[in-house]
Formats: structure tokens, C-alpha cells, sequence
């Protein structure tokens, strides 16, 4: 009779587990239709790691163009949103509440595509920004002030080029700036180039890999580039369906992600605050997923533990995290919107 209890007791909590994720998913779920203005629905899939925070931005009507990348200061509690169109600002900054603090309307920032904070513990945190544009200020990447103010252009502006003397680019996608002050290019985004570029932060080229190709180190639209913990710079190589991985020291070839990417290609790739998860973006098929992170050593195949799956047309496009609270801000081309995600939590506890 003891062990019949004891089966009936288990068998009862799990279906009360079990009832207790059903009743919470659509709880979730009944937020997002409930929800007014831009699109919100989403579903999670797998181990739920983030739930969505429907009341950042206070307001999403400031939202005028295509969303193309996000940036967050933790130390400011202030996130970066760029966006394209035509009169609209390039900038948007919002506090990590949701209240809308300033813009920018400069003239040097043609088209943006990726962002990235740079500096943030520092009392002059800066804001790197990559132009895509055509224009007499295009394929270069920027640093500005908090403010807004033009402090720096790396690329030679209105040339597209390979010349690494001086230093050229074309439609260069994204830039991570190590908190050594080394920088991580790819460059670029469908132009003439396929470079992962690595610069000291005297800005001198310290290795490259420039190949277009499928083979190993060769890229086919790199579009996303982070540096992790353990001296590997991973990246997004959108074109191939893949994410590759190298040494950030010597620019050596480690190993290759690929079985994760078979339906649609990765566009941007950053860590969790953690260092446990890989936050992955696929615009075609609208989702964001999870992958385990790599400890120290072989690589390995990519593993999917939870996956955030958008509305159809949002098309999220470059993501950044909060690594103060652990937050996820994604930038959303289709839906022309940026929103934010936090840790999902149950009974007290993220997990």
C-alpha cells in the first residue's frame, strides 16, 4: 500500500506540474491578445529562460522606422535603439524602465545596422555604430557620445572598399569593442567584402580572415560577431547557415555550428549574462533560441534548450543583454519595434 501511495503521490504531482506550465502558458498567451498597438505574440518553446515585458517601452509609438539594432548600458540602466526612414531619428534612448529619454537627429548616421556600447563601467561609455548607407557618410562605423556627438569614423566615409590601408569597408554589419579596447569587425553585409576583422585599440589590423566561401574560415555574409570568456570570438555566418568560432589571440579556425541552422540562418549572436546561453536571432523564421554555451575546450555541436518563437513578418534582426539584470532587448525590422524580454522566473527563482 506504501509504495501504491507513494506512486500516486508522484504520478499527482507531476500532473499538477504539469497543469499549473498549461495554466501559465496561456496566461502568457492571453497577455499578447490582449495586448494593443504593435504586435506582441509570441510563444515559448523548450526550457522557458525569458517571458516578454509588455510595458517597455511606455511608448512604442516613438518607434518611426525599421528597427535595425540594440545596445544597452547596465551601468546607465540605458538602452540604445537604432533605427532606419526617412526623417526619422537614427537614435532612440530609453531607460531600462521603458521611459523615453532623448534622440538623435544627426546628420552623419546615414543607415545603421548594428550598434554596440562600448566602455559602459567607464565614466565615458561611447556608442559604436555601424553605416550601411550609400552616402557621403557610408560603409564606415561611427563612435558617438552618449549625447549624440560624432567623436570618431573608422573606414574611409562614401568609399566602399577592401584597402586595409586605410582601412576600408563595405556595408560593415557589426563591431564588438573588447574591454581591453580591441575591436571585432564583420564586414559586410552582401557588399564586396567577407572579412572578419580584429583591430588593437590603437587600431591597428592584428589578423584577418577575408574569404568568401563555404569552406572553414571563409564567410558568406558574416553578420554578428562576440568574444566570450575563454579567448573565442564567435560569428554569425548568415549566408552559410552557420556560426563559426575562433581564437580571439591568434585568429586561429576552432570549430563550426551548423546543425542548429538547417530552416534558417543566425543573424546575431550574443552570451547571457551568465555565460550560459548563446541568444541566437533568425529573421525568417521569427525566433530567437537559446543554445548552450560551450565550457572551455572542444567546441562541439550546438544544442537548442528553449526558443522564443514571434509572430509571423516581426523578423528580429540584432539582440543585446542587460548583464546587470540578465534582460533581453531585440530589434525588430517586420514589426519596426524594439522589446525587451526578462529572466523568466517561477516560485521565486530564475531559471
Amino acid at each position: 500500500m506504501k509504495k501504491i501511495s507513494y506512486r500516486c503521490f508522484i504520478v499527482t504531482s507531476m500532473a499538477t506540474i504539469f497543469l499549473l506550465m498549461m495554466l501559465l502558458y496561456g496566461s502568457i498567451g492571453s497577455q499578447q491578445a490582449g495586448s494593443s498597438g504593435l504586435r506582441r505574440d509570441y510563444q515559448l518553446m523548450g526550457r522557458p529562460l525569458y517571458k516578454l515585458d509588455l510595458s517597455w517601452p511606455r511608448a512604442p509609438e516613438l518607434f518611426a522606422g525599421e528597427v535595425f539594432g540594440v545596445a544597452v548600458d547596465q551601468f546607465a540602466a540605458v538602452v540604445y535603439v537604432a533605427q532606419r526612414g526617412e526623417n526619422v531619428p537614427k537614435v532612440l534612448v530609453f531607460n531600462t524602465d521603458g521611459d523615453f529619454l532623448l534622440s538623435w537627429n544627426t546628420t552623419t548616421l546615414e543607415m545603421p545596422h548594428g550598434i554596440f556600447l562600448a566602455d559602459a563601467a567607464s565614466s565615458s561609455p561611447t556608442v559604436w555604430i555601424t553605416d550601411v548607407g550609400n552616402g557621403p557618410y557610408g560603409h564606415c562605423i561611427k563612435q558617438y557620445s552618449p549625447s549624440g556627438k560624432l567623436l570618431q569614423i573608422l573606414g574611409t566615409p562614401g568609399k566602399a572598399g577592401s584597402g586595409m590601408n586605410p582601412l576600408e569597408f563595405d556595408q560593415p554589419a557589426e563591431i564588438f569593442v573588447h574591454s581591453s579596447g580591441e575591436m571585432y569587425i564583420v564586414d559586410g553585409d552582401g557588399g564586396l567584402n567577407n572579412r572578419l576583422i580584429k583591430l588593437s585599440k590603437d587600431l591597428e589590423v592584428m589578423w584577418m580572415h577575408g574569404e568568401k566561401g563555404q569552406g572553414l574560415a571563409q564567410f558568406y555574409i558574416p553578420h554578428s560577431v562576440t568574444v566570450d570568456n575563454a579567448q573565442r570570438v564567435w560569428v554569425a555566418d548568415r549566408g552559410n547557415k552557420r556560426i563559426q568560432v575562433f581564437n580571439s589571440i591568434t585568429g586561429d579556425w576552432l570549430g563550426t555550428w551548423g546543425t542548429c541552422f538547417t530552416e534558417d540562418a543566425p543573424y546575431s549572436v550574443r552570451l547571457t549574462a551568465d555565460r550560459k546561453y548563446f541568444v541566437v536571432v533568425q529573421l525568417n523564421t521569427n525566433q530567437i533560441s537559446l543554445l548552450d554555451a560551450p565550457p572551455v575546450g572542444v567546441i562541439g555541436q550546438c544544442k537548442v534548450v528553449s526558443v522564443i518563437q514571434l509572430a509571423d513578418e516581426v523578423k528580429p534582426h540584432l539582440v543585446d543583454l542587460d548583464l546587470k539584470t540578465g534582460a533581453l532587448y531585440v530589434a525588430q525590422i517586420g514589426a519596426q519595434q524594439a522589446q525587451k524580454f526578462t529572466p523568466f522566473s517561477l516560485g521565486g527563482s530564475f531559471l
